[in-house]
């Protein structure tokens, strides 16, 4: 949520930020409203001290043997008043909240405006794989190897769902594996979320209202009431939801392993069947809470992690710098890390490392207090993929094939595979 402060003294600025995502709004009736509601906090304040000054009167006028019946009377028409006031308040509150919730997040000055058009690619690593023979699609080699059974998941649960089997139920959890001891040598702390979230779960994380329907609920008499988490992100940014902390507790660094289930409405495209969309994949998210100070330095160290277990993985892929209309509503700057798939000849998001600012922190209310001034501040809160296997599976099959069909193990995986080294034999 944006700061209705920086609104009430600048909406010009913030009026030219948004339009650099394509949000273009017009914040007249806001201020308007807002300047009425002051107004009015006002006039219940007088109303109220009037009361409380009469209230103390009236004991004593009335030992004193007074008449104050004209007092009473008056009194109540003050508590008439009164209400209404509160009522026309709340009216007002309620607009300028479902105003403010609507809004998207402030984007960084340094980006720039519109979509995908103008992101900016910051660095590539390695090369893309060249071959002497006829690659073949990650789906072909999934299902020559017997290491996915596409078929018996849309069986079981319908299409976008998928069984690893065997070695290619291995390779998965070795990738998981990686993944997790790197972040423990990194010194994060390992979380292991709830899957199912309540609606304030996904306020704070800056889903809802807007995208309430992109996820799955659990509904009970069609009330949102739990629903399955899109990513462990929307877990991990309500831990110190309604909670101030200690600036000496920041940065807290978080990792946490969970499937990720999303509806992911719309046709696929021919070159995306298989694994690169699906409605539920298996994820580790990094994410910290940070000071506003701390906030851009831990950015840059969640953006090289992210790169440095593909390095890892010896796995080709660049980095880009997301332009403002590109990011999602809730960030304020985006890193996508973009893996190559032959077979696609295309690169696609393994890894979004994003910072919130403090967005998610306003709707959730989490905050920390400096040591140097005492003031309560809001808490700035990052994330990022580390990693999604869904397309880092798909690659490996396709970057690392050979020409007689099998798949060579990444260096860095073969520890957890049980000392296999080649799938297919």
């Amino acid at each position: 949520m944006l700061d209705i402060q920086l609104i009430r003294k600048n909406s010009d600025l913030v009026r030219e930020k948004l339009a650099k995502k394509g949000c273009n709004v017009d914040f007249s009736e806001f201020i308007e409203l807002d300047q009425k509601r002051r107004s009015l906090i006002q006039q219940t304040e007088e109303l109220k001290a009037l009361r409380n000054k009469v209230s103390a009167e009236i004991p004593m006028l009335k030992k004193e043997g007074k008449d104050i019946s004209t007092r009473l009377a008056d009194m109540k028409k003050v508590a008439e008043q009164i209400k209404d006031l509160d009522s026309e308040l709340a009216t007002i509150n309620e607009k300028q909240a479902i105003f403010l919730q609507a809004l998207p997040n402030l984007p960084d000055d340094d980006l720039l405006p519109g979509g995908k058009e103008n992101n900016k690619v910051l660095s590539v690593y390695g090369e893309k794989p060249q071959f002497d023979f006829k690659p073949l699609h990650h789906v072909d080699i999934a299902e020559k190897l017997g290491l996915i059974d596409y078929n018996r998941g849309a069986k079981m649960a319908g299409s976008g769902f998928w069984v690893y089997t065997g070695d290619g139920a291995m390779l998965e959890w070795a990738l998981l594996n990686y993944f997790v001891d790197q972040h423990l040598k990194d010194g994060y702390q390992m979380i292991l979320p709830p899957h199912m979230l309540n609606y304030a779960s996904g306020y704070t994380a800056g889903q809802f209202p807007k995208f309430v329907e992109d996820v799955y609920w659990l509904d009970h008499e069609n009330e949102h009431n739990s629903f399955m988490l899109p990513t462990a992100e929307t877990a991990l940014v309500n831990m110190y939801r309604d909670e101030i902390l200690d600036e000496k507790e920041l940065p807290k660094r978080f990792f946490a392993y969970t499937p990720c289930y999303r509806r992911e409405a719309g046709s696929y495209r021919a070159e995306e069947r298989g694994m690169i969309r699906g409605h539920q994949f298996n994820k580790i998210e990094m994410f910290q809470y940070t000071t506003k100070t701390g906030s851009d330095a831990a950015f840059e160290e969640l953006v090289k992690k992210a790169c440095r277990l593909l390095e890892g993985l010896g796995l080709h892929y660049r980095l880009s710098k997301l332009a403002a209309g590109d990011c999602s509503a809730s960030m304020a700057r985006t890193y996508d890390i973009e893996i190559w798939i032959p077979s696609m000849n295309d690169y696609k998001e393994v890894s979004s490392v994003s910072n919130a600012r403090d967005y998610q922190a306003r709707r959730g209310n989490m905050r920390y207090r400096d040591s140097q001034t005492g003031k309560i501040e809001f808490v700035h809160t990052l994330n990022g993929s580390g990693l999604a296997t869904s397309r880092v599976f798909p690659a490996i099959l396709e970057q690392y094939q050979t020409k007689d069909g099998k798949v060579r193990v990444p260096e860095s995986l073969q520890p957890y595979m049980h000392g296999k080294t080649i799938l297919g034999q």
